[in-house]
C-alpha cells in the first residue's frame, strides 16, 4: 500500500463497501480502511428490509458485501483505527493510530456511528444474541415475546411504540424519567402491552447462549429483580465515529458530518456517506446508496479537478 490513491476510503460498512465497488468500477485506484468490516451491521441480527432479500442475518450480508468488495483490485487494510485526516495542497493525508500514513486525492468518509454501550455484565457476550442496538433492524424478529427497551428518550419510545404490535410484552426501563417527547409518551404509556419502569438501572444482561432476561435495581428502594425478556433493546443514543475530522469538517450539534445531496462536505475533494453524517433516516438501503453517489462525485472530481 503505498504511492498515492485516488480515493481513500474510510470505514467498511454498506456505505464503505459499496463506494469501494463503484470506485473501482470507475478504474481508481482506491484504499479501504476501517477498524473492522461491517460496521453496526454485526450487530444486527437479521435483516428483512434490504431489497433482494426477503430475510437475512447481518453478519451473512456482510460477508456477501466483503465478497463482491474483494473480486476488485482494491486496497484493504483492516484494522487500526484512523486518527486524522489532513487536507495538503493535491489531496488529504490519512494517519491511523499506528502512524502509518496514507495519501488520497480524494476521501469519502463513512466511518459510522457506535451505540452508547451499558457497560454492564453480559452485554457484549449477548450482542447479536437477543441484545440490539437497533429495534428498527430487529424488531420483528421478536414476535410474541417479551422484550426490554433501555433509555427514555425519543428512541426508547418511538421502539416501544413499534413493538407494541410485535411483541407481547415491552418493558421500557429508564434510569430517569422520561425525556422524550409527550406525544410519544402519551403513546408508550397508553399501551396496555407496555410497563414504564423509570429510576431503574440494568445492571446486568442474562442469558448463555441468547437472552433469557436482565437484572435491575430500583434506585429509590435499591431492591433488584429480574425480568424474563427474550430480546433486549439499547435505545441509549448512537454516537458518530467524526472525532478524527472535527475541526477540519463541519459537525453538528449531534457530532454528525454535515453534507449536501451530493454527499459534499464542504471541502473540496472530501466526501462523507452512511450514518456518520446528517442523512436521516439510519438505514443499510440509505447508506448502501449514498456510499455509490459519494463515489461518483468523487469521481467526477477527479476528472474536472485533477
Amino acid at each position: 500500500m503505498s504511492g498515492v490513491y485516488d480515493l481513500v476510503i474510510i470505514g467498511a460498512g454498506p456505505a464503505g463497501m459499496t463506494a469501494a465497488v463503484y470506485a473501482a468500477r470507475q478504474k481508481a485506484k482506491t484504499l479501504l480502511l476501517a477498524r473492522d468490516v461491517g460496521g453496526q451491521l454485526n450487530w444486527t441480527l437479521g435483516i428483512e428490509n434490504y431489497m433482494g432479500y426477503q430475510f437475512i442475518e447481518g453478519i451473512e450480508l456482510i460477508r456477501k458485501f466483503e465478497e463482491q468488495v474483494r473480486k476488485f483490485p482494491i486496497d484493504i487494510k483492516i484494522g487500526p483505527v484512523v486518527e486524522s485526516v489532513i487536507r495538503m495542497r493535491d489531496g488529504f493525508e490519512v494517519s491511523d493510530v499506528e502512524g502509518t500514513k496514507y495519501v488520497g486525492r480524494t476521501a469519502i468518509i463513512c466511518s459510522g456511528k457506535r451505540p452508547r454501550m451499558l457497560n454492564v455484565p453480559g452485554e457484549e457476550m449477548l450482542r447479536g444474541r437477543g441484545l440490539t442496538y437497533c429495534e428498527v433492524c430487529d424488531g420483528p424478529l421478536f414476535q410474541d415475546m417479551d422484550v426490554a427497551i433501555i433509555g427514555g428518550g425519543n428512541s426508547a419510545l418511538e421502539a416501544a411504540i413499534d413493538m407494541t404490535k410485535i411483541a407481547r410484552r415491552i418493558y421500557v426501563i429508564s434510569l430517569t424519567p422520561l425525556s422524550g417527547d409527550n406525544i410519544l409518551k402519551e403513546k408508550a404509556t397508553a399501551a396496555s402491552n407496555v410497563t414504564i419502569m423509570t429510576e431503574h438501572q440494568t445492571m446486568e444482561v442474562l442469558g448463555d447462549v441468547m437472552v433469557s432476561g436482565i437484572r435491575v435495581k430500583d434506585i429509590k428502594s435499591g431492591q433488584e429483580h429480574v425480568l424474563e425478556v427474550g430480546g433486549v433493546f439499547v435505545e441509549v443514543g448512537l454516537v458518530p465515529n467524526s472525532d478524527f475530522v472535527r475541526g477540519m469538517l463541519t459537525l453538528n450539534e449531534f457530532g454528525e458530518i454535515l453534507i449536501n445531496c451530493a454527499c459534499e462536505t464542504g471541502v473540496p475533494g472530501i466526501y462523507a456517506a452512511g450514518d456518520v453524517t446528517n442523512v436521516p433516516a439510519k438505514q443499510i438501503v440509505v447508506a448502501a446508496g449514498e456510499g455509490a453517489k459519494a463515489a461518483l462525485q468523487a469521481h467526477q472530481y477527479l476528472q474536472k479537478c485533477l
